[in-house]
């Protein structure tokens, strides 16, 4: 509650009670990323496209590089998802949230 109050306070700097409680509750929403690396095949089109229908939103644009070792061009893509009521653990599953 102290900082709602603190917030109360500032209204003269356009901040109320209600931008308070949103600021804390933005607090208790994880946000996750994640890079996609795959050749560039149909493979990496699927990959991408079942993390969008699990959620997770595209950030910044593709990008290509070219594997000389295998001859190949490799694709990647940062995708981001918010997540209510987790807490962060470097042991979690990215894939799977």
């Amino acid at each position: 509650m102290p900082e709602i109050a603190r917030f109360r306070r500032s209204s003269a700097c356009g901040k109320t009670a209600r931008d308070a409680e949103r600021h804390l509750a933005a607090r208790d929403i994880l946000k996750l990323y994640r890079f996609l690396t795959e050749p560039d095949d149909a493979s990496f089109c699927h990959r991408v496209t079942a993390a969008l229908n699990r959620g997770w939103l595209l950030h910044g644009a593709p990008s290509l590089a070219y594997d000389a070792r295998n001859e190949r061009m490799n694709c990647g893509q940062a995708i981001v998802k918010e997540v209510e009521g987790r807490d962060y653990a470097p042991e979690m599953d990215l894939s799977r949230q």
